[in-house]
């Protein structure tokens, strides 16, 4: 292996994939055989992230930043001047066994460039992931990207060996796609999203009656949407999210801040910055709607279609609808404890076991770890003194941010200069 050749193709092709967030390792269980090299736990392997939370324990990679198309948001577009590489067969598989060995990463997130054919890119993708399995005996964590456009036979056999599966729809419309990306059409990216989501349910039938059924992509499927790059409001990349989840079974949907990457016409001035603040409301709803009971209509509608850029979404819903409140902490079912701001699903089970033994008072949802800076303007329990009493939603608003941390403030004050435009 030529060192200095591959160091440049390294350099390369890992900046171009590191505009990829959608490369979550949680949910995988492919144990260790036959004395083979790494393991993919339950847990997930990715437990090292940068500070907006990308993970980065694994070996990101692009196979090749050659590609035909021209997407406007897009690093590896055919007409943008960057410097162009592309990886061998063997390279991968000998960088990430290599890397693997020093403890540098613990699984593989291999892209690529669309070059020659979509069935053409996604073959060697494949051979990747198949000579790492079957020659190197590696049974750490692999996520491979589904190309759009390519066939169901290759979607099939991309699930043998790798652990997740993910094709990013890009941008969250069919309008927005058709005007950045007019080369390709929106099946290209549903096609294998359904044939993943069938297998998964085939394997899933068949390892009921033979249990040595070859596993299917046991993470899953995930997907990504770029944020800012064209007009949808909060509400459209929401009830898209909400979509995918729905009909393709999506394990993750990610959502990625436009970063500009080369000049267009059709394409935002949003200068160098990136609106992380808004990922990071997108993240929050997305979580409400997974693991709180929240509909998506609730937190965005015609009404209310982006999400409030200084609080969090299950504040402002709160806010919006002070009639639920206050909540009696001792009484509630699980779903109005998990609509209070401030209550984790954490917090809820414990105040739904500890109210089996007391009645909870203020200094016990304190001990429980409620935050109670937001929690005490919703919620009402055993005590005479109800926070709230009547004040509006504005005041309630403005005293919490009043009381927030610096942290909450300084992000609030140097971030929302990022949709000033």
């Amino acid at each position: 292996m030529n060192f200095e050749r591959i160091t440049e193709k390294l350099n390369i092709l890992a900046d171009a994939a590191k505009y990829d967030v959608s490369c979550s390792s949680s949910g995988s269980k492919r144990t260790n055989t036959n004395k083979g090299l790494g393991d993919s736990s339950g847990m997930g392997i990715c437990h090292s992230y940068t500070e907006d939370g990308r993970c980065v324990s694994l070996l990101k990679i692009l196979l090749t930043n050659h590609c035909i198309f021209d997407c406007a948001y897009c690093v590896t577009r055919k007409s943008n001047d960057v410097k162009r590489a592309a990886f061998k067969i063997q390279e991968v598989v000998d960088l990430t066994i290599n890397f693997y060995r020093r403890n540098y990463i613990e699984g593989l997130f291999l892209s690529s460039g669309i070059f020659k054919s979509p069935d053409h890119t996604m073959e060697r993708l494949i051979a990747v992931a198949k000579k790492l399995r079957e020659e190197e005996n590696f049974n750490g964590y692999i996520h491979l990207k589904s190309i759009p456009g390519c066939s169901d036979e290759l979607m099939y056999a991309a699930g043998l060996y790798a652990d997740r599966l993910s094709v990013n729809i890009e941008i969250p419309t069919i309008s927005g796609l058709k005007l950045l990306a007019p080369d390709k059409k929106h099946e290209d990216f549903t096609k294998p999203m359904l044939k993943v989501k069938n297998e998964l349910i085939r394997y899933k039938n068949e390892r009921k009656l033979i249990k040595s059924t070859p596993k299917y992509a046991p993470a899953g499927q995930s997907t990504q949407m770029i944020i800012g790059a064209t007009g949808e409001s909060d509400k459209d990349i929401m009830y898209s999210a909400t979509h995918y989840y729905k009909n393709y079974n999506m394990k993750r949907v990610y959502y990625s801040g436009y970063v500009p990457v080369a000049e267009d016409s059709r394409l935002p001035t949003i200068g160098s910055q990136v609106p992380m603040l808004r990922e990071n409301r997108l993240y929050q709803t997305d979580w409400l709607l997974r693991f709180y009971g929240f509909t998506v209509n609730e937190i965005v509608n015609n009404d209310y279609p982006n999400l409030d850029v200084d609080i969090d979404p299950k504040l402002s819903w709160a806010l919006r609808n002070l009639q639920y409140f206050p909540v009696d902490v001792n009484k509630a079912d699980k779903r109005m404890l998990a609509r209070i701001p401030g209550l984790g699903m954490r917090s809820v089970h414990k105040i739904i076991n500890a109210r089996k033994f007391r009645k909870l008072n203020w200094d016990h949802l304190k001990k429980i770890g409620v935050a109670l800076n937001r929690a005490k303007y919703f919620m009402i329990c055993d005590s005479r003194n109800w926070v709230r009493k009547d004040l509006d939603a504005h005041s309630i608003k403005g005293m919490i941010l009043q009381n927030s941390s610096g942290k909450f403030r300084d992000q609030y004050s140097t971030q929302l200069s990022l949709f000033a435009n």
